[in-house]
């Protein structure tokens, strides 16, 4: 049971010498249990006149780890500024030793972390510095990746096709499963929330058209985009971010390849070409659901229903959803690239550049979103 008593510390008077505060140390001192604080030392020290020295008696000491260590340098730091002499001799050897090395090397000036807070200015400042410095950081990568582009389109661009290929099947073939399901309940949904109204009219029939133009508008692009941003952007970032933690990209430069031509420009020309494709393949898994909730829950023909939806969707709704899936595909491959590409020489680096990519892909596709629905009611779209 001894081994188990927590830590104590009891100032004692020493009746041999007046000005000599003896400190009795017993119990178990180790970080994982309760320790003594040695501003409850200094503190009592203080309250005693005449006190001008410091002994320890430790041998009630079962058992000690670092814990006692960090106690005694706090304590020492505190007692060095009132000017009371330290006897360490009462501690035990091995702990006296570890002192006399703590007190061996000073602290280097600086090593401590400054703990004060800046101001308000000074924060606006430093946003203000990284915000421009972040946008530099995008113009140039635009611009490198418009360069590869162009390099492509004269047939200058150094990938491997087979690099290509596989990429296409990762963002195409492999993300089916996840934008089926995700795009079916979507088209459920869409009709559950139509019907609640259309049924108080007995306009139910045109659940057809609600979800066939919503879908092909606007959910079907936009559902794409986020499993994209979440599934390959976050991938493109991880893989990006592993090769310049492990220095494979700056291994590519050494040996004379472009790092945007090898590694950047195959996965964007990937997500640029699969992401209309995928969003056809969403729209019919939307109208599907939707055609579900119909026939099962609204009592409607599937020809009707089918019909219906055939002639509520003009091509021009499509070819719209069309190009917001393509300029999604570009903003999360520029998103996705550009971290992985910034990311720093770490493990927690790559995690870092994981989860901007996802939030930045995420913020401009509902920002471009925005921005293609006010240009399309402008054209009368």
């Amino acid at each position: 049971m001894s081994e188990l008593a927590p830590a104590r510390c009891e100032v004692l008077a020493d009746p041999s010498a007046g000005d000599t505060v003896r400190l009795q140390l017993s119990g178990s001192w180790r970080l994982t249990g309760s320790l003594p604080a040695a501003s409850d030392i200094e503190r009592d020290l203080a309250g005693r006149a005449g006190v001008r020295r410091v002994a320890f008696d430790a041998q009630g000491v079962t058992d000690w780890d670092s814990g006692l260590l960090t106690f005694l340098r706090k304590l020492e730091a505190s007692l060095a500024g009132a000017e009371l002499q330290v006897d360490p001799s009462g501690l035990p050897e091995g702990a006296r030793r570890l002192l006399r090395l703590a007190a061996a090397v000073p602290e280097r000036a600086g090593a401590r972390r400054d703990a004060t807070r800046d101001g308000f200015l000074t924060r606006v400042g430093k946003n203000t510095i990284a915000l421009i410095q972040g946008g530099r950081e995008v113009t140039a990568f635009l611009g490198e990746v418009t360069m590869a582009f162009g390099r492509l389109l004269r047939g200058r661009a150094r990938f491997r096709r087979s690099d290509l290929m596989l990429t296409v099947q990762e963002v195409g073939a492999d993300a089916l499963p996840i934008i089926s399901l995700i795009s079916f309940l979507v088209g459920v949904i869409l009709a559950f929330l139509g019907s609640v109204q259309l049924l108080q009219f007995g306009a139910q029939i045109y659940v057809a058209d609600l979800v066939g133009i919503g879908m092909a508008r606007d959910m079907a692009a936009m559902m794409v985009g986020i499993i994209l941003a979440g599934r390959t952007g976050a991938a493109f970032a991880a893989q990006l971010g592993t090769m310049q933690v492990n220095e494979e990209i700056d291994a590519l430069s050494t040996l004379g390849f472009s790092p945007m031509d090898f590694l950047v420009l195959p996965r964007m020309l990937a997500l640029v070409v699969m992401t209309p494709l995928l969003c056809l393949y969403a729209n019919l898994m939307g109208i599907l659901g939707g055609a579900f909730v119909g026939v099962t829950f609204l009592d409607l023909p599937l020809i009707t229903y089918l019909q219906e939806t055939q002639q509520g969707i003009r091509l021009i709704d499509f070819i719209g959803g069309l190009i917001k899936a393509a300029v999604y595909g570009v903003v999360v491959a520029v998103a996705g690239c550009l971290r992985g590409m910034q990311c720093g020489r770490s493990s927690a680096a790559v995690g870092q550049a994981t989860t901007s990519a996802v939030v930045t892909s995420i913020v401009f596709i509902v920002v471009s979103m925005a921005i293609l629905t006010l240009i399309y009611n402008a054209l009368g779209i």
